[in-house]
């Protein structure tokens, strides 16, 4: 019991701080700061963080052809895509709106996996993804459960980002890492990743400039970006302690405490039918969620995001 107790609280304290990422992404794009601007300084951040954890544990990022390959996949796939949709979808969506559409990589993760022979087809696993899809319409279709009708379609892009870390965590499941571990992974991907984003941010006109006067959305992007590196961290921390299976729990906090953190510091309120697709969502995890014997848990969250 007592043994217990230390990765219980890790794996709490990490949904926490993984969790705050989703109102602090809503607080950064309140300043009128748009995703690609967004995207590059957090992965420089991020970078940064998890640069100087490959170096303290004496190891390299590595620069042979296949590494890079790696990078530009987790980079796209993990940050860059996503991130896009979560961005513009959080300056829309209320955070605990899209704290629970997050919650649905493991019902996009599934039919993937089925279709690259990562995993087998299994009734229990069907009947949550299907309680996934209600949940959603329970957010989109009453006329209640949303504030704003006209807020509606941005769900559908919401959506994108969990589509996209399901696309993700099916490609490390099925080709690897190579000899990587996952911080030098998400480390490469980070350099990457800043590097496909900078020209994009200073082309669409979306660069912020860090030599400004600082407020709220400034201080959002970098804590996000922070308590990504410090949550990542310590869930491979945890794989490699509890196992995959036990770490892949956070996902229920990460979702639990977005919404709590966005009823507590931007007064968000929800309607019963959004409470409802919350249950209903939580429960589809449950039940889709990869058991010890599927190839695609030990994708874990690699490449999730301040965004998510």
């Amino acid at each position: 019991m007592i043994k217990s107790i230390g990765p219980v609280a890790t794996l709490v304290i990490m949904g926490a701080a993984w969790g705050g990422t989703i109102p602090l992404a809503k607080i950064a794009v309140s300043g009128g700061y748009q995703h690609f601007g967004l995207i590059f300084w957090q992965l420089v951040i991020t970078g940064f963080v998890l640069g100087a954890l490959t170096c303290l544990r004496g190891k390299r990022l590595k620069l042979g052809a296949p590494h890079l390959g790696l990078y530009l996949a987790i980079a796209l796939l993990g940050t860059i895509l996503p991130n896009s949709a979560s961005y513009q979808a959080a300056a829309h969506l209320p955070a605990g709106v899209v704290s629970i559409l997050i919650s649905l990589v493991p019902m996009f993760a599934f039919p993937i996996a089925l279709a690259l022979g990562n995993d087998r087809f299994h009734w229990l696993r069907f009947i949550g993804l299907v309680m996934g899809l209600i949940g959603v319409v329970l957010i989109v279709w009453p006329d209640s459960s949303l504030p704003d009708r006209t807020v509606v379609p941005w769900i559908f892009v919401g959506m994108i980002a969990p589509l996209f870390y399901a696309f993700e965590g099916n490609y490390v499941a099925r080709w690897g890492t190579l000899d990587l571990d996952p911080i030098q992974t998400l480390f490469g991907a980070s350099v990457v990743g800043a590097g496909i984003a900078l020209p994009l941010a200073i082309g669409s006109g979306q660069w912020i400039n860090p030599l400004g006067t600082w407020g709220a959305p400034d201080w959002a992007l970098v804590a996000s970006a922070i308590l990504h590196a410090f949550a990542y961290s310590t869930y491979v921390w945890l794989v490699g302690r509890a196992g995959s299976v036990f770490a892949a729990q956070v996902a229920y906090f990460v979702t639990l405490f977005g919404i709590v953190w966005a009823m507590l510091f931007l007064g968000e309120v929800y309607g019963h039918w959004i409470w409802g697709a919350l249950g209903l969502i939580l429960l589809g995890v449950f039940f889709v969620q990869p058991r010890r014997t599927t190839k695609v848990v030990d994708a874990g969250r690699l490449g999730q995001s301040a965004a998510d």
